[in-house]
């Protein structure tokens, strides 16, 4: 049986991944995380593991020797990722990572990028003809990892390919974040205070984002890919949805917050490469996706109450 590593396993998409992965069986299933293993999760090989120290991950790789390596891994602080100096600590890791990983028998690699490597005044993204400029430490950083990995590859013979992740939502995510924190406002009887929320995103329900990875994963496909549902939206119509949901309208602040500066108006993946490459569409529409996000958060409130 192939093995895989995968790294993040913790994470909003790795922890989704991990659990088609059980259902799935055609990997044996090693995860790397800096505490101890979950205690529902016996069917993975947990493995305790600093990414960020440099004389761990040989060590690691040593002794898992993986065919095939998933990696998620990287500082995500909602609102701080952005233009934290933890970028740069986290492309050396991911090189030393990718080093062993070859060093050790590996044949193939994914890792997630990010919508954040483009120029966002193009507005709609192709990963053939729009520019690659990022404006921010993290897509800096990761379009330069993405451009080192290409080029490793190259040089060792190493099967890869990239996801570009665009704008995704569901259970687990971090209750900052926009579709979960108006989710838990209304659900607790309180405002949602938004901006005027004309922007328009591509937002991907996490399960398929998830399905996305692994499909690509068992793929052949090198080189970048968008991560996407292909669909505009603007995100008051996400808002709009969530208190129609929830019959809570009334509590929605349209216009109360201020946009951020620099944000685009336009924001869209094209996914006519995953599509035709992997064969690969989503499943869940927005309206699945939500309902199924709410339920969730529901559930998890019952639970702590």
């Amino acid at each position: 049986m192939k093995k895989l590593l995968i790294t993040g396993a913790r994470g909003f998409i790795g922890r989704h991944c991990l659990q088609l992965l059980l259902e799935r069986k055609n990997f044996e299933i090693h995860a790397v995380s800096r505490k101890e293993r979950e205690k529902d999760w016996l069917d993975v090989h947990w493995h305790k593991a600093d990414l960020l120290d440099s004389r761990q991950v040989p060590q690691l790789l040593a002794k898992v020797k993986p065919s095939h390596l998933l990696h998620f891994a990287w500082y995500a602080e909602p609102g701080k990722f952005w233009n934290s100096i933890e970028n740069f600590r986290w492309v050396r890791a991911s090189l030393s990572l990718l080093q062993a990983f070859s060093v050790y028998g590996g044949k193939r690699v994914v890792v997630a990028g990010s919508c954040s490597e483009y120029a966002w005044e193009n507005g709609y993204c192709s990963e053939e003809s729009t520019p690659l400029s990022p404006s921010t430490p993290y897509g800096i950083c990761k379009h330069s990892l993405q451009m080192m990995m290409a080029s490793f590859s190259e040089q060792t013979g190493m099967s890869s390919a990239w996801g570009r992740v665009f704008f995704l939502y569901g259970p687990h995510e971090h209750p900052n974040r926009l579709v979960s924190s108006v989710i838990l406002s209304l659900l607790k009887d309180s405002p949602a205070n938004c901006s005027h929320g004309k922007q328009i995103r591509d937002y991907l329900y996490v399960q398929d984002v998830a399905e996305a990875f692994l499909a690509l994963l068992q793929s052949e496909v090198q080189g970048p890919l968008n991560i996407a549902s292909g669909r505009p939206i603007a995100i008051k119509e996400v808002i709009i949805k969530i208190a129609e949901k929830l019959d809570r309208k009334d509590l929605v602040r349209l216009g109360a917050l201020s946009a951020s500066l620099g944000e685009p108006n336009l924001l869209v993946g094209d996914i006519g490469r995953l599509s035709e490459k992997v064969d690969w569409r989503p499943k869940y529409s927005i309206d699945q996706g939500l309902t199924k996000t709410i339920s969730w958060w529901k559930s998890r409130l019952n639970d702590t109450q």
